[in-house]
C-alpha cells in the first residue's frame, strides 16, 4: 500500500544524490579532455624534437654527398695520374668512398623512417584535438543540465502538495538523469572511441606498409598502439558506467546474467542466478535500477565481505518486483555502517536505498559479523513502472 506522506528532506536528499551523480559524469568527461590534452602536449614535444632529428639528419646527409663527390673526383684524378700514387693509396682512395657511400644509404633510410613517424605524430596530434574539442563540447552541455538541476530542483520540495505529485517527479528526476547519462554515452562512443580506433587502424597499417625490418619504428608504433587501446579500454569502461548498453541491446534478465558470468571469471565466486523472465513490459528505469542494486551489490561483496557463494533470485510478482541477494561472507555491523553514514563513489548503498525510495520500493540490508549479508528489495508496480 503506498503511503500518503513523504519525507521532503529525504526527497532533497535525493536530488542532491542525483546531482552528485551527474557531477560524478562530469568529471570522468574532465579527465578524458585532460588526458587528451596531456597527450596532445607530450606528442607535441616529441614532434618538434623529431623535426629537429630531421634537420639535423638533413644536413648530415648533405655533407655525406659532398665528401662523397670529392672522394669520387679524387679516384678520377689518380686514375688519371695512375703512375703518381702507389696501390695502396688507391685501395685507401676506393675504401674510404665506399664507406661515405655506405653512411650516406644509411642515413637517407633513416631520414625516410623519421618522417613517417613525422607524418603519425601529426596524424595523432590531429586527433587528439579532435578528442579535446569533443570533451568541451559534451562539458558544456552537462553544465548546462547541472545548471537546470541547481537550479530548479533544490528548492522542489517547496512546491510539492501531495504524494502522487512527488513520485512523478521522482520518475522524471531518474529520467532526466539516465537520459544525460545515455546521451553522453553515444556522444563519446560516437567521437572519441571512433576516433582511437581509427588510429590503431593507421597503426596496423603503417606496420603493414614497413617493406623492411626496422625494430626501432615498430617499437615506437607498436607503444603508440598500445597507448591508443589502453585509452579505448578507459573511454568505453566511462560509457558502461555513464550507461549499461547491453542493458538496451539485451534486456535486464540477459544483461544480468552475462555481468554475473563476467564477475564470477574475474573473482572466481559462485554466483546462483534465480530469474525469470516477466509477463509484461517493465519501464527502463526500473530495470535499470535493478541492475544497478545487483551490480552495487556484487562489487561490495568482491570488495568487502569474502565470500565463496552468492545467491541472486528476481521474482517478477503481479503487483511488485522483488531482489534478493545473499553471500555467505563476513558480514559486518549495520548500525555501525550507518552512523559512519560512508558513501560509494557515484552509487554507493545510500545512493541505491534512495533510488529503490523514488519508485517507492522498501530497500532492507541485513547482516551480523561471520554470518553473511543479505539484501532485499521490493519495488511495487504502478502504471508507469509497468509502461501503461
Amino acid at each position: 500500500m503506498i503511503k500518503e506522506t513523504i519525507d521532503i528532506n529525504q526527497l532533497d536528499q535525493i536530488i542532491e544524490n542525483t546531482i552528485h551523480s551527474i557531477e560524478e559524469s562530469q568529471n570522468q568527461i574532465c579527465d578524458i579532455r585532460e588526458y587528451a590534452r596531456q597527450e596532445y602536449k607530450r606528442t607535441e614535444e616529441e614532434l618538434r624534437e623529431l623535426k629537429v632529428k630531421i634537420i639535423n639528419t638533413a644536413q648530415f646527409i648533405e655533407q655525406l654527398k659532398r665528401k662523397l663527390k670529392s672522394s669520387k673526383l679524387h679516384l678520377i684524378k689518380m686514375s688519371q695520374i695512375h703512375g703518381d700514387y702507389t696501390e695502396e693509396e688507391v685501395r685507401e682512395a676506393y675504401e674510404i668512398a665506399d664507406q661515405y657511400r655506405i653512411q650516406l644509404a644509411v642515413y637517407q633510410e633513416r631520414e625516410q623512417l623519421l618522417v613517417q613517424k613525422r607524418n603519425g605524430l601529426e596524424i595523432q596530434l590531429k586527433s587528439l584535438n579532435k578528442i579535446t574539442e569533443k570533451a568541451e563540447h559534451l562539458n558544456k552541455n552537462v553544465s548546462i543540465a547541472m545548471d537546470v538541476l541547481t537550479g530548479d530542483l533544490k528548492n522542489i520540495s517547496s512546491h510539492i502538495g501531495d504524494l502522487y505529485a512527488t513520485r512523478l517527479l521522482g520518475m522524471k528526476i531518474l529520467y532526466a538523469q539516465e537520459e544525460e547519462r545515455r546521451r553522453i554515452a553515444r556522444e563519446i562512443h560516437d567521437g572519441p572511441a571512433q576516433l582511437m580506433s581509427n588510429m590503431v587502424v593507421k597503426s596496423d597499417l603503417c606496420l603493414k606498409l614497413m617493406d623492411r625490418d626496422q625494430d626501432r619504428c615498430k617499437y615506437e608504433l607498436i607503444n603508440l598502439k598500445d597507448m591508443i587501446q589502453t585509452s579505448m579500454g578507459d573511454v568505453r569502461r566511462i560509457i558502461y558506467d555513464l550507461r549499461p548498453m547491453m542493458l538496451d541491446d539485451l534486456g535486464l534478465l540477459p544483461a544480468l546474467e552475462r555481468h554475473i558470468y563476467q564477475i564470477e571469471e574475474l573473482s572466481g565466486i559462485d554466483i546462483y542466478f534465480e530469474g525469470e523472465a516477466p509477463t509484461y513490459f517493465l519501464e527502463p528505469v526500473v530495470s535499470l535500477t535493478l541492475f544497478r542494486l545487483t551490480q552495487e551489490a556484487l562489487n561490495n561483496i568482491i570488495k568487502h565481505s569474502e565470500a565463496t557463494k552468492v545467491h541472486i533470485k528476481l521474482s517478477f510478482l503481479d503487483e511488485c518486483v522483488e531482489l534478493f541477494i545473499k553471500d555467505n561472507g563476513i558480514g559486518f555491523d549495520v548500525e555501525e555502517v550507518k552512523r559512519k553514514k560512508q558513501r560509494e563513489s557515484g552509487f554507493g548503498l545510500c545512493a541505491m536505498k534512495e533510488r529503490v525510495k523514488l519508485l517507492q520500493g522498501n530497500f532492507q540490508i541485513r547482516s551480523k559479523v561471520g554470518r553473511g549479508t543479505r539484501c532485499y528489495v521490493t519495488i511495487p508496480l504502478t502504471k508507469e513502472t509497468k509502461g501503461e
